[in-house]
Formats: C-alpha cells, structure tokens, sequence
C-alpha cells in the first residue's frame, strides 16, 4: 500500500545512489548571500514558471473549451479551486527537493519497497505519456491552423522537437527558463488581447467563480471538471518541481534551506496565479464566444479557432489563439522533458542519454496521436486531448499521497514537516480528489 510508508535505513551519501536530482544542472544557479530581497528574489525565479507551464499545456484548452461553451462561466470554480490545490502541492513539492535535497521520484525509492516504487514508476510513465500526449496534439493543432499543415504531418514533425530542447539543454539550465519565460510571454499577451476583444460578462464571471453542487450531481459536467482538475494539478509537475529548485545553488544548511523555502514558494505562487489568468481566461472565452452565442458543443480546438473571428467580430482572435496554442506545446515539451528524465532516474537510477529518454517518450505518445489524426481527423484528436486529461486526473493521486506522507514526516523533513493544518489541508485535498476520481470512475461503469 502506498500509504503503508516505512522508512528505510538512510543511503551513505557517497554511493551512487544518493546522486543529485538533475546531477548536470544540480546548484548551478548562483545565488547571492547578503543580498537584499529582489535580487535573491530573482535568483530563484525561473522553476515556478516552469512549473506553471504544465497548469496551461494544451490538453488544459479541450477541457476549457468544452467547459465553458458547454455550462457558460459555471466551472471557473473549478479553475480557482484546482488551481489553489496545485499552490499547496507544488509548496509541499518544492519544500521536499530544498529539505532533503531528493525529488519525489528520489524519495519513493528512498523510503517505498521495490515492488511498491516500481508500480508508482509506472504509473507516473503513464502520466507523462498522456501528458506528452496532449502536447504532440496541441502542437500538431497549432500547426495546422496557423500554416494548414496536415495533422498526421504536424504530428510527425513534433517529433523533432527533441532536437531543440537537447542543443538547448547543454547551454545552461537559465536558458531553458528564460525559452519558457518568453513563451509564457506570448501565451499571457494572447490572453490579454482575447478578454479585452470579447468583452466577457462581469456578473458572469463573478458568479462562476462561486462552487455549485451542480457540478457534483450532473455527469456531464463532473467529466469535464474532473478533466480540468487532471488538466490543472498535473502528476509529473510534482516531481519536476521536486528537482529544479535544486538548481540553485543555497546553502544547505538550515537557514538556508528556510529562506530557499520561502523564495521559491513566492515564486510558485505568482506563477501559479498567472496560470490561473491564462486557464480562466480560456474557458471565459469560450463561456462568451460560444455559450453565450447559442454554441453549446465547441469541445474541438479547431472550430474554436474558426469560430472566434465570425462571433467575436474581429480578425486576429483566431491567430492569436492559436499562436498561443503552439507557445503552449512547445513550452510544455521542455518541461515534459525533465519531468520524463526526473522520473525515470529517480526511480529506476537508470540514466539514459537525454535524446534516447526524450525519443522513447515522444514515441509512445506520437503512435496513438498518429493512428488517430489518421482515421478520424479533428474530430478523433479532440476526443483523444481530452480523454488524456481524464488519465492524468485518475494517475494524480499517486503522486499526491506519497508527497503528503513525506512532507508530513519529521523523521524524513526534520523541522520543515507540515504543521498539523497543511497536513489536514493536504489531506482534504488528497482525499477530494481520489473521491472526485471514484466517482468519475462508478459513473462511467455504471452509465
């Protein structure tokens, strides 16, 4: 069981087994001592933003699209309360790669029998193939939008992404931060211009932000809202941010290890609300493009694409979202990336070569993409992004539940275990979502 935690003697930390998380970029960011707040706060930034990139990848658009021209602004509650989860999770995330300097992955072989960190190994495989998933799709979405190339051919050619992020990858960890930061950029600039064209309902959104126990006791919507929280909280994100903030190179003492803490929570934090900007954003245009305007069924990027000029009444709505579209694929495919070789060291301490991990990974996720952009066209990837979100919700909370127990154990955090309100809070969280999952799971056999 994985909520049976029994820790085992500790590893001596000069054997092979206690390498850093990320040994090649492992506290290579400077941070300086003595500074005042904003420049320490600047030498942390970066990992939180990276991490938010995973809260908007595409697979969050086909859940937000659907949501919100299917129930208006009635699921932006969702959003918010998802998102308010993913700020505790990643806090407890973070706090655990700072405190014991091991990622998640790390610790369930650390502190889990073999058998018990294989099968979480392969669960989180799962997760990050539905989740590479979503971005080879959304990707190849955004390619034929903005340049009609052939979905089957866009798919393809996200194939070759690996290539970028490996010449990337070798020129520094603040590199790929800095990629991410400018395609965050242009995705939050986007967003910007679609709320300002489509003139959303205040009143709506107000009231959409309010929890309806609708969304509980209509099917059809619990889907969709269990696919936007498996969209939201994300599983690999939990052991990619584990890792990055190990980047920086703090002192690995107590103190610094508390002001570490802090930093990078702020930084999650801000970066969380941005995400939270961006994915509110999505399903309150489609709650006022579509809903609004009679369109009930937009669950397909693509006829969100072209529907957005006709309704809305202007000529860039379309190509802005769907430059935002493919911001997204390619920001996630670099954080999809670590998350992948985070998790297959962590648990296995097999370290492949960086191009042989990405390929395998893209390769399990292109084989179905492909089939399906195939036979079926729009239609088929649509329902595919969406059924991906609805994997990574039910994989999430075997990745929650270990991260609970570690961060609320002193023997394995010291005096950075959760104090008894974040471990009740973590637990309601926990607890919400294996629920939220049965459910969905009862209903679908059920019905």
């Amino acid at each position: 069981m994985i909520v049976g935690l029994k820790v085992k003697e500790p590893v001596e930390k000069n054997t092979p087994d206690r390498q850093a998380s990320l040994s090649e970029v492992h506290s290579t960011i400077h941070v300086p001592e003595g500074a005042g707040f904003w420049k320490k706060m600047a030498a942390f930034a970066g990992p939180g933003l990276m991490v938010s990139v995973g809260y908007i990848d595409p697979g969050n658009w086909a859940t937000d699209i659907e949501g919100g021209s299917r129930f208006g602004y009635t699921l932006l509650s969702v959003i918010l309360i998802s998102n308010l989860f993913a700020m505790l999770l990643q806090h407890l995330s973070l706090k655990l790669g700072i405190a014991t300097g091991r990622d998640l992955a790390q610790a369930c072989r650390d502190y889990y029998s073999r058998p018990v960190s294989f099968v979480l190994w392969i669960l989180s495989e799962i997760a990050i193939a539905a989740t590479d998933l979503a971005e080879v799709i959304g990707s190849a979405i955004a390619l034929n939008l903005l340049f009609h190339i052939p979905l089957p051919v866009g798919v393809l050619f996200t194939a070759f992404d690996v290539l970028i992020v490996l010449y990337f990858q070798q020129k520094g960890f603040r590199i790929i931060e800095s990629i991410v930061a400018g395609l965050m950029s242009i995705i939050l600039l986007s967003f910007l211009y679609e709320m300002v064209v489509s003139q959303p309902s205040i009143a709506g959104i107000m009231g959409g932000i309010l929890p309806r126990t609708e969304i509980v006791t209509n099917s059809g919507m619990l889907y969709i809202a269990i696919g936007i929280l498996g969209a939201t909280v994300m599983p690999h994100n939990l052991y990619l941010h584990s890792s990055i903030v190990q980047t920086r190179a703090y002192k690995r003492d107590e103190e610094g290890k508390k002001s570490a803490i802090k930093f990078a929570t702020i930084d999650s934090t801000f970066s969380l609300a941005l995400a939270f900007f961006i994915n509110a954003s999505i399903l309150i245009l489609a709650a006022t493009a579509f809903h609004a305007n009679g369109h009930f069924e937009i669950a397909d990027i693509t006829d969100a694409y072209h529907l957005l000029d006709p309704v809305l009444g202007v000529g860039l709505a379309g190509i802005f979202f769907a430059l935002a579209l493919l911001a997204s694929g390619q920001s996630s495919t670099l954080t999809g990336t670590l998350a992948g070789q985070i998790v297959m060291e962590g648990f296995l301490n097999i370290r492949l070569k960086p191009w042989l991990r990405r390929l395998i990974t893209r390769g399990i996720a292109i084989i179905p993409a492909l089939i399906v952009s195939y036979l079926y066209g729009e239609k088929g990837t649509a329902e595919l992004l969406v059924l991906s979100q609805v994997i990574l919700s039910l994989q999430l909370s075997f990745a929650v539940v270990p991260l609970v127990l570690f961060t609320s154990s002193s023997k394995i955090m010291g005096r950075f275990a959760n104090t008894r309100l974040v471990t009740a809070l973590s637990w309601i969280i926990s607890i919400t979502i294996i629920g939220l999952n049965g459910y969905l799971l009862y209903n679908t056999f059920a019905g």
